[in-house]
C-alpha cells in the first residue's frame, strides 16, 4: 500500500479509499493510482482484498471529554465529528466526568474496538498507561490540557495569560474585591487560570482575600450556591472571575436571584456591606456561553474556540493516521476578551 501511495504521490489513506471504492477522491488522483498499480505489476482486485483482510484500520477514532453535557465540550465534538465525516470516520464519544478510573474505562472500551486514534481531554494524574496503545500504532492528541507521562500533539491556549487579562479587566474598572470561583485545582486548566488571577493581583499590589477563593465547583448549581453565600456576607466581592462557562451560568443565576445582603452601599474596602437590590457584581467569565451575547446585562467573556481546538486537534490525529512521523507539536490558540458590559459596571462607593 505504501509502495503505491509513494509512486502515486498520494497518502495510503488516498490508495486504500480509491481501492476500496469509496467517494471523495478526485479523478486525477485515483487515475494516479490506478497508474501506481499497473506500473508496479500488483493486481487491483488482490490490493483490494488484502486492504479488506487487513484493513485499513476501522474507519473510527474516539473522543473523550470531560462532560459532553457542557457547552464548551459539545461545540469541541460537533467539531471533531465534522471533521471525521469529511475524512470518512465514525467518531466513538464518551466522558469523564474528570474521573480517572471511569478514564480508563472509556479509553479501554474504545481501544477494544480498534479505533484508529483518541482525541482525550486528559484527566489529572499520568497518563503513561496509555504506552501500551500508543506503541501499537493507536494514535493520540490531547486537546484543552495536556497528559502527564505522554509525549502527543497538544492543543491548548494559554489559559495562565487570559485569566491574567480578564483579572485585569476587572482592576482597571477599579475592583480590587475580586472573587475567584474554579473548578478542582488539580485539573490543569484550572491551576494555570488561578495562578493567573493571582498574577493579576499582585502586580497590582492587590491581596488575594482567602473568603472570596471557590474551589471545586463541579456544576452550575454548586456555583450559584458559592455566589449566593458570598453577596449575602458581610464583605461580598464587586466581581466575579468565573473560570468556565457552567460556573459563569451559575454565577448569574445567583445574582439574578438577588444573592442577599441587606446594606444598600457596594465598598471596595474591608468594611463592605452586603449587596442590596440593583447592586449587581461585575462579572467575567471564561468560556462563551449560548446567548451570552443576548442576556439582559450581556456577559464580558474570555472567548476561547473550542471548535477551532476540535478541528485543529482532529487534524493532527488524521495527519498522524495517514503516516505523520514527525515530533510532537504543541499548538496555542489564540483567546480574546469580549467586552459586553458585566464585566465593565464599577464597584459602587
Amino acid at each position: 500500500m505504501r509502495d503505491v501511495a509513494r509512486e502515486a504521490g498520494v497518502s495510503p489513506m488516498t490508495v486504500s479509499r480509491v481501492l476500496s471504492g469509496e467517494p471523495g477522491v478526485s479523478a486525477e488522483k485515483a487515475a494516479s493510482v490506478e497508474r501506481a498499480v499497473r506500473r508496479l505489476g500488483y493486481r487491483r482486485n488482490d490490493l483490494a482484498r488484502m486492504l479488506r483482510r487487513k484493513g485499513a484500520g476501522s474507519r473510527t477514532i474516539g473522543l473523550v471529554v470531560d462532560d459532553l453535557a457542557n457547552p464548551f465540550y459539545a461545540l469541541m465534538a460537533r467539531s471533531v465529528e465534522d471533521a471525521a465525516y469529511r475524512q470518512g470516520y465514525v467518531v466513538l464519544v464518551g466522558s469523564t466526568n474528570d474521573d480517572r478510573r471511569r478514564e480508563r474505562e472509556v479509553i479501554a472500551a474504545f481501544c477494544s474496538r480498534q479505533v484508529d486514534g483518541l482525541i482525550l481531554v486528559p484527566t489529572c494524574g499520568s497518563h503513561g498507561f496509555l504506552r501500551p496503545w500508543t506503541e501499537t500504532g493507536t494514535r493520540v492528541v490531547c486537546l484543552d490540557r495536556p497528559a502527564r507521562g505522554l509525549d502527543v500533539d497538544t492543543v491548548t491556549v494559554d489559559n495562565r495569560a487570559a485569566a491574567r487579562g480578564a483579572v485585569d479587566h476587572l482592576l482597571d474598572h477599579g475592583h480590587r474585591r475580586i472573587a475567584y470561583l474554579g473548578d478542582r485545582l488539580d485539573i490543569w486548566t484550572q491551576r494555570e487560570r488561578h495562578l493567573g488571577y493571582r498574577e493579576a493581583l499582585a502586580a497590582r499590589g492587590v491581596e488575594a482575600v482567602p473568603g472570596l477563593l471557590c474551589h471545586g465547583l463541579r456544576s452550575r448549581a454548586e456555583a450559584a450556591s458559592a455566589v449566593a453565600a458570598m453577596l449575602a456576607s458581610d464583605s461580598p466581592p464587586t466581581a466575579l472571575f468565573a473560570t468556565n462557562g457552567l460556573i459563569s451560568a451559575g454565577a448569574l443565576d445567583a445574582v439574578r436571584a438577588g444573592g442577599g445582603g441587606g446594606g444598600s452601599d457596594r465598598s471596595d474596602g474591608g468594611g463592605a456591606t452586603a449587596l442590596g437590590e440593583g447592586d449587581d457584581p461585575a462579572i467575567v467569565g471564561f468560556d462563551d456561553l449560548p446567548f451570552a451575547d443576548r442576556l439582559d446585562q450581556p456577559l464580558t467573556v474570555v472567548n476561547q474556540d473550542p471548535a477551532a481546538m476540535g478541528g485543529t486537534g482532529a487534524a493532527l490525529l488524521f495527519a498522524r493516521i495517514e503516516g505523520d512521523r514527525s515530533a510532537p507539536r504543541s499548538v496555542v490558540l489564540l483567546t480574546r476578551l469580549i467586552p459586553r458590559g458585566s464585566g465593565e459596571r464599577p464597584p459602587l462607593a
